[in-house]
């Protein structure tokens, strides 16, 4: 009898397991970003959605985000077993044959545009079929092992949850998504670049061509702050375009000028060591700051529906 108890006990457990293992083949934190700008977008959006519409929406949303995760590890095992950031992720380990990762990204990307075809429409399944296809097939698969510029270009992807977001209510796309895609788009660089910067050496033993690798710390520096301050027109222009009032436009004006203060801070710093910690700084709050820019949009939106 005891035996049988323990096995049962082990069988959960094990299952369990699995669950969490499949569950972080998705990239859950990634899965999260995508799926809070996707909700901004579709909250701030003029037209109006049922509330069960919009929750399977956005879980449409979050398996789309998970099955290009799921694609990514697939294809990129190789590369995550050399690196420390991603040495312990299910397929490196053993937890999850590369077959299963291919065959549950493939069922994820079909069942979450279906689903939102169904719970939208087929603009914004749509666009999260080539969302998909782009992270995968254009940035995975194309441009990560080839180009330093792989980062700016992938960013697209990244950049279009937002869309989504507002095509679900809407159907359409219109200057107000636009401004949110590119928001993120210019936010891309400078927070994977600061990554790259200290944990140059991982990028280094995989072999993929990350800008620091190719053209040097100080060009990498340089372009950090570079991109940091082209996100500013993007950042503000919901204030311009009476997308957002004086309140969004003061609180993003302060921390995006604290953002680039860290971006100039990090390319005046010399030594190796100091400035992979102003570099760490920075890929921390980058992922703070546009939390909180998205956050104080749609505080604001609410404020001005009041």
């Amino acid at each position: 009898m005891s035996q049988v108890f323990t096995k049962t006990k082990n069988s959960k457990v094990s299952l369990a397991l699995n669950l969490q293992s499949f569950f972080n083949l998705m990239k859950p934190r990634v899965m999260s970003l995508v799926l809070f700008t996707c909700m901004v977008g579709l909250l701030i959006s003029p037209s109006n959605i049922t509330i069960t519409s919009a929750i399977i929406s956005l879980f449409a949303v979050a398996m789309g985000s998970g099955a290009a995760g799921a694609l990514n590890m697939w294809y990129e095992s190789d590369l995550d077993a050399l690196m420390s950031r991603t040495c312990l992720r299910p397929i490196p380990t053993g937890k999850i044959k590369k077959n299963q990762a291919l065959y549950f990204g493939v069922i994820l990307s079909i069942v979450s545009t279906t689903i939102l075809y169904f719970s939208a429409n087929f603009v914004s399944a749509s666009l999260l079929l080539f969302t998909i296809f782009f992270y995968f097939f254009i940035y995975t698969i194309w441009l990560k092992r080839k180009t330093p510029q792989n980062i700016v270009i992938g960013g697209a992807a990244g950049a279009l949850p937002p869309v989504i977001g507002w095509t679900i209510t809407t159907g359409q796309i219109s200057i107000e998504p636009i401004i949110l895609f590119l928001i993120i788009f210019f936010w891309t660089p400078s927070h994977f670049w600061a990554l790259s910067l200290y944990k140059a050496g991982d990028y280094k033993r995989a072999k993929i061509p990350m800008l620091p690798i190719t053209a040097g710390v100080k060009k990498t520096k340089k372009n950090i702050l570079l991109y940091a301050i082209a996100m500013v027109p993007a950042v503000l222009a919901p204030f311009f375009l009476d997308i957002a009032s004086i309140f969004y436009f003061s609180i993003s004006l302060l921390m995006t000028f604290y953002y680039i203060y860290l971006c100039h801070k990090l390319l005046r710093e010399n030594n190796p060591k100091n400035s992979n910690v102003i570099a760490r700084k920075i890929f921390v709050f980058s992922i703070f700051y546009l939390f909180s820019l998205f956050l104080v949009l749609l505080i604001d939106n609410f404020i001005r529906i009041i």
